[in-house]
């Protein structure tokens, strides 16, 4: 699924309720891996996934595989998520004001989930049996 914009919300931190739009920023197609973002006055919050179901094999060996340190070497926060159905991670990042400066680090993340994303599913392919 080709995705052409994300919509960035602002989120109160007590009540969870969304505030205000605070911007619709193009991305590219690795947007399709994000299931919500949102800015909850200190961070943006965004949250990715597998974007299909995984084996329980495939569980473990893509939380194995995954590598972590390409997000945080570019500045991000991230941590795994392993309350969800399919493996999930949570990525914290400074909001910027500039409507330019912001939509590039968010298409920015969208490349390196998908990318990271397509290099774990490659990895994966031959490591049945270590995970079985």
């Amino acid at each position: 699924m080709n995705f052409s914009s994300l919509v960035l919300m602002e989120r109160d931190k007590e009540s969870n309720q969304f505030i205000r739009e605070l911007g619709s920023f193009e991305v590219s197609d690795g947007a399709e891996y994000i299931t919500k973002m949102y800015y909850d006055g200190e961070k943006i919050n965004v949250f990715f996934d597998t974007n299909k179901d995984v084996l329980e094999w495939e569980f473990s060996a893509i939380f194995d595989l995954f590598n972590e340190d390409i997000f945080t070497n570019k500045g991000y926060d991230i941590e795994e998520i392993d309350d969800e159905y399919n493996p999930t991670w949570k990525v914290r990042l400074d909001y910027f004001e500039d409507h330019k400066v912001m939509g590039e680090k968010i298409s920015g993340l969208c490349d390196l989930i998908e990318d990271e994303m397509l290099k774990v599913f490659d990895n994966i392919k031959d490591k049945k049996e270590i995970y079985e």
